[in-house]
């Protein structure tokens, strides 16, 4: 049995909120009504700050990774239905409002402390809290000295108590414009013209680097004109930073070129593929790792998700490093079966998704190794973010009346309420 004490504590709220709404009838005095609304809210504020810091116990502690997602936030929204901008919001106020823990584990104070305090008080919202970390990130922000941004922060915390979100954004930005008065240093001498693109592989560790630049504004407009169109966010609500969703564009461009054979010059004389190098010994025992052509070795998640939509050249090798047989393509997904997959599923199926088919990948909802048939009744569409989930987090998925549905884990949704994307293509 547990010895929780939430029960008890929710027992106890739940009296103390139906106490609350029978002073709400229809017979209260406007007087009682007008107080009844700012208790309400300060109780309001007061569980904003028991979530920050909630959320910001589990952030230092990993627990959402530990649990296959690579997003706070994400996470958020899925236990508890929030829209990303919500669940964006409470872990932006959980890394700046409160105590951190350094490397070293020592107890570090509050990213800004002025904050902190008034939020702590009750003073300020959430949104006010969002509204003063943005504008103390700002490139203007970075360039004041240590003690004028403290001073900024003090000040705009201060504010806080008095503005809007709004009021203090507008008095915000203003008041870094005159701090930072000299605006960015003048570069007087022009960089010299270079068109270069550098790959380095990690030593001792898998991936790598790419570091480029391009002067050719015809060549960087090509690049960016892509990157720009692809790196789009998935939905509203899609909270990965632009750097990741850019990095991720990139890799999913080159995918998409990989998978058209007819886009790019056959190299060797066969069509682009991946080789995925396969000791002898790992695929005796279900292929738990693997190593790619260009370094790096792939863990067991990651290589049955490379497996599932891929044109994979699995090469056995012995113990002396040695092939001891190179097979055919397996596991990939013919065009007509994945045209029929993309007019069922109309992109990504999670819910809240819906990433265009061209830009997803295809599942085997029975895993391929474990006899699962290349057929419509084993196959999901999928975006890369989706896909990773479903081989990561918990996250199952599976076909009711011919139809994707997701089964989230248990620490999300206790009963495992089945979930479903809405398909209006599909409505009589």
């Amino acid at each position: 049995m547990s010895d929780s004490p939430l029960p008890a504590v929710h027992r106890l709220a739940t009296e103390a909120l139906d106490a609350l709404d029978a002073t709400a009838g229809p017979g209260a005095a406007d007087d009682a009504l007008v107080a009844l609304l700012t208790l309400c809210e300060g109780l309001a504020r007061r569980l904003d700050r028991l979530v920050v810091a909630t959320v910001a116990t589990l952030l230092r502690r990993g627990v959402f990774a530990e649990r296959g997602y690579t997003s706070t936030a994400a996470a958020l929204g899925d236990l508890l239905g929030w829209e990303r901008s919500e669940a964006r919001r409470r872990v932006l106020a959980a890394e700046q409002v409160c105590p951190r823990i350094g490397l070293d584990g020592a107890a570090l104070p509050a990213r800004l402390p002025a904050t902190a305090a008034v939020f702590a008080e009750g003073r300020a919202t959430l949104r006010h809290v969002e509204t003063i970390a943005k504008i103390l990130a700002t490139p203007a922000a970075g360039r004041l000295s240590p003690p004028v941004w403290a001073g900024a922060e003090a000040e705009l915390a201060d504010k806080a108590t008095i503005h809007t979100p709004s009021e203090l954004h507008a008095y915000g930005t203003r008041l870094i414009e005159m701090l930072d008065a000299d605006g960015p240093e003048p570069d007087d001498e022009p960089p010299a013209p270079v068109n270069e693109l550098t790959l380095t592989r990690h030593r001792g560790a898998p991936g790598g680097t790419l570091k480029g630049r391009f002067d050719d504004a015809a060549l960087f407009d090509a690049i960016a004109t892509v990157l720009d169109a692809k790196a789009a966010p998935l939905t509203g609500d899609d909270d990965r930073p632009t750097a990741q969703r850019q990095a991720e564009a990139l890799a999913e461009v080159c995918g998409y070129v990989l998978d058209h054979a007819g886009c790019v010059p056959e190299g060797g004389g066969h069509r682009p593929h991946l080789n995925v190098l396969v000791r002898l010994e790992d695929l005796e025992t279900r292929a738990r790792s693997a190593v790619l052509d260009f370094g790096g070795t792939l863990t067991p998640p990651e290589l049955r998700m490379l497996a599932c939509d891929a044109a994979v050249i699995p090469i056995v090798m012995n113990g002396a490093g040695q092939p001891l047989d190179v097979g055919r393509l397996t596991r990939t997904i013919p065009d007509g079966l994945r045209r029929a997959i993309a007019a069922r599923d109309l992109g990504c199926a999670f819910p809240g998704c819906g990433r265009t088919p061209s830009w997803c990948q295809v599942h085997h909802i029975r895993p391929w190794e474990r006899g699962g048939e290349t057929t419509r009744d084993n196959l999901v569409m999928l975006c890369r973010v989706h896909h990773r989930m479903m081989h990561s987090s918990g996250w199952v998925v599976r076909l009711c009346e011919g139809l994707p549905e997701f089964i989230p884990p248990r620490w999300i949704d206790p009963d495992q309420t089945p979930r479903r994307r809405p398909f209006p293509h599909l409505i009589i």
